[in-house]
């Protein structure tokens, strides 16, 4: 199929679950941060999956298979050659094509975004798969509409692929540097407003990087339905940055490089191809005293 979108619906998925040809994805990781601050506890999500996942789904490892174990920094890309086995091993090459889920972006939060999906999703751009979905809404919203659940192992034999890297997607601590000065690029901080002004915080090293602009990933969907907001509503959230001019590129970043997939997606859904996600992002970015960061005013 080379006409899948981006994002689908559990009406799309619901009718497609028995193409041979299509492999379902759940891609949770469980994140809680504690209540007295400090980082998130993580876990991952594979327990849920064989407690029951969408028919036919296998699990794919962020936390740990599909993250370069030996990198200072969490849930970095692997090496390519891992991941391309790994992928393989699932099922998933150039004859098939994915649709992606998970639980939603953090433990107890309400937030509708599908970030551990678009972050599997954008790995896999990354290394050169294509014909790649998102699920709108995730578990939650197939859980909502009562359709069913399976605890039933799923194998499928291993996948060929041929497919190239496209390093032009990820951008490294020096691509950023020089985008801080280039009127070209749009840098994107998709963190919270109060994050990004980083005025709850006397470390100095917390606040955003320099002539970034925020767009917060947790603004892009209803909580209730977890449905996508319109085109419209979505184009207004990025028109301000300058980040839809098409003759712009824009770098996206977060804490650790999984909330910027989910605002890259919604650039690419919304027609802006050239975006490129830091993968280090503040989590490399803040650890090294040679890079700036600026506080400002939260308004």
């Amino acid at each position: 199929m080379n006409d899948i979108p981006l994002i689908v619906t559990t009406d799309w998925l619901a009718e497609h679950l028995d193409d041979p040809n299509l492999r379902v994805v759940d891609a949770t990781v469980f994140m809680k941060f504690p209540e007295g601050g400090g980082p998130p506890n993580v876990e991952s999500g594979k327990t849920s999956y064989e407690q029951g996942h969408i028919p036919g789904a296998v699990y794919a490892d962020l936390l740990g298979e599909l993250s370069d174990t030996e990198s200072e920094l969490p849930f970095t890309v692997p090496p390519r050659e891992l991941f391309i086995e790994k992928m393989t091993e699932l099922g998933i090459g150039d004859d098939t094509y994915t649709v992606i889920y998970d639980q939603n972006a953090m433990v107890g939060d309400s937030v509708a975004a599908s970030y551990w999906a678009s972050r599997l999703a954008w790995q896999m751009r990354y290394e050169g798969f294509d014909k790649i979905a998102i699920l709108e809404g995730g578990l939650q919203k197939w859980l909502a509409e009562d359709r069913e659940l399976s605890t039933e192992k799923v194998h499928h034999s291993k996948a060929s692929f041929t497919g190239l890297r496209r390093p032009d997607m990820l951008a490294t601590k020096e691509d950023v540097r020089k985008a801080i000065e280039d009127e070209q690029t749009i840098l994107i901080n998709s963190l919270s407003p109060e994050e990004f002004h980083g005025n709850e915080s006397d470390d100095p090293r917390v606040g955003h990087i320099p002539s970034s602009k925020n767009v917060f990933f947790a603004l892009h969907a209803d909580e209730q339905t977890k449905e996508l907001y319109a085109d419209d509503k979505l184009r207004a959230s990025f028109e301000q940055t300058g980040a839809l001019d098409p003759g712009k590129k824009v770098i996206t970043y977060c804490g650790g490089g999984i909330a910027a997939t989910w605002n890259a997606l919604l650039l690419n859904k919304l027609g802006q191809p050239n975006v490129a996600v830091y993968d280090g992002s503040m989590n490399e970015w803040a650890s090294d005293p040679s890079c700036p960061i600026v506080k400002s005013e939260n308004r």
